[in-house]
């Protein structure tokens, strides 16, 4: 049986077996289900709604990911752009759900929907697009890569931050398969962090948050992700503004590839007081 726990992970009967015995045990599991995100533009009486995207998510901090979302697709490029967002509501089999969400702008606003329109799809396992190139991801990226900070990084506080995210990812410790994105400072302090089913969704929703709060660009901050990088996840990050990308698994050649040409320092396999460096950006300082 099904038992909801939270919005975010589910009780589920399961057998557990061992080399003497097989038990029925209880097991927790994360919630996976759709999101569609809507945008509405145009002015009063001739407003049109249009579905941007569908992704397999945790719900949860939902405004954050579709704002997250249509910043880093390059379809919106403010947050002063958005004049509301929120669910809007469906019956499914007798019940209300909450799988919908529609980002209004404000009438004097045109979205750049030609981001919108590559048939570009999304899942909970990586994130799958038609981008052109990437010099088509810079053509839109708000934040040209010379005018970001200088930023000076001291090796030991690196050894330091998978066990802040781990000690703060309540689903991940009950449920084993969620995925994080977090934001820290330059001295190791965690300032927000995420979770979900999907990497790329979890790092749309601290991009999201970012963006809501007037916090872009982030290039002063580091991010961890808690798996591998993939070059979606280094695309996002350009898009944000962040320089410096660290991950506790491995990156795609497409990942190094991106980060080198986006000038992001890439540091992959944390774990046990050491990192590979994949790509030391030019304005990254790491003192050891």
């Amino acid at each position: 049986m099904n038992k909801p726990i939270d919005i975010t992970l589910r009780e589920v009967d399961v057998e557990r077996m061992s080399e003497s015995e097989i038990l029925p045990i209880a097991d927790v599991v994360a919630v996976e289900e759709p999101l569609e995100i809507r945008i509405a533009y145009g002015p009063a009486g001739t407003r049109m709604v249009k579905r941007i995207s569908v992704t397999m998510r945790t719900p949860g901090e939902d405004v954050d990911l579709a704002v997250g979302f249509l910043f880093t697709e390059g379809i919106l490029s403010a947050y002063e752009q958005v004049s509301g967002a929120a669910y809007v509501e469906t019956s499914c089999s007798g019940t209300t759900q909450n799988n919908i969400i529609q980002v209004d702008l404000r009438e004097d606003v045109l979205p750049q929907l030609q981001q919108a329109e590559r048939n570009f799809y999304t899942t909970s396992s990586c994130g799958v697009c038609g981008k052109g190139s990437i010099e088509a991801i810079k053509s839109v990226s708000p934040f040209p890569r010379a005018d970001l900070s200088e930023i000076h990084l001291q090796a030991p506080l690196l050894w330091t931050l998978s066990e802040q995210l781990l000690a703060v990812q309540q689903n991940f410790g009950r449920s084993g398969g969620i995925h994080a994105s977090a934001l820290f400072d330059m001295e190791g302090q965690l300032l927000l962090f995420r979770e979900d089913v999907g990497r790329h969704n979890a790092l749309d929703k601290v991009i999201g948050h970012a963006l809501q709060t007037m916090c872009l660009p982030l290039d002063k901050t580091l991010l961890l992700l808690s798996g591998r990088t993939s070059f979606e996840l280094i695309q996002k990050a350009a898009m944000a503004g962040i320089q410096m990308v660290v991950a506790i698994g491995a990156p795609s050649t497409l990942a190094i590839e991106t980060a080198k040409q986006f000038d992001i320092t890439l540091l992959g396999f944390l774990r046990q007081k050491r990192c590979n460096i994949y790509h030391l950006g030019s304005h990254t300082h790491i003192h050891t």
